[in-house]
């Protein structure tokens, strides 16, 4: 059975490449271009994971996810945001991990199968505050191309 994902981001052109890496990946994909076509979503169907740009058009995305997690308490998420030091924001919405853009794909589907594997105590002491992992996954260094 397919793990479905959430993802939420208002850059259609992220959501596409996400969703199709996403699919490749085995996952089934539900996609919002806002805060409140993800609450819509979140509210008719269940998620296993919620994929978040932090940075949503209109709200915080922080704020999206607490009210988010009134209807479905322990799920998985991840924030992803273009700004930097959000590290501390994140963790207190009680996000699994934190990407900054640029995306390094390669890890951003590693941390997934992690939090989609993890136990459901890990994730109720996140929610309860008690230290548990949190994964930081800083902005994908830019590659230099030489020109002959």
């Amino acid at each position: 059975m397919k793990n479905t994902i959430l993802l939420a981001d208002g850059d259609p052109a992220v959501r596409r490449m996400l969703s199709r890496l996403l699919a490749e990946e085995n996952y089934f994909v539900v996609s919002a271009q806002n805060a409140d076509q993800m609450l819509e979503v979140w509210s008719h169907s269940p998620v296993d994971l919620v994929l978040l740009d932090l940075d949503v058009p209109e709200q915080n995305g922080g704020r999206v996810l607490q009210r988010c997690r009134t209807l479905h308490p322990a799920v998985r998420s991840i924030g992803i945001t273009s700004q930097p030091n959000q590290i501390l924001p994140a963790m207190a919405s009680g996000v699994g991990a934190l990407m900054e853009k640029p995306l390094d794909l390669p890890k951003l589907l590693q941390v997934i199968r992690e939090l989609v594997d993890e136990p459901s105590e890990t994730r109720r002491a996140r929610m309860a505050g008690r230290p548990v992992e949190f994964h930081y996954l800083p902005p994908k260094p830019n590659e230099s191309v030489e020109v002959p």
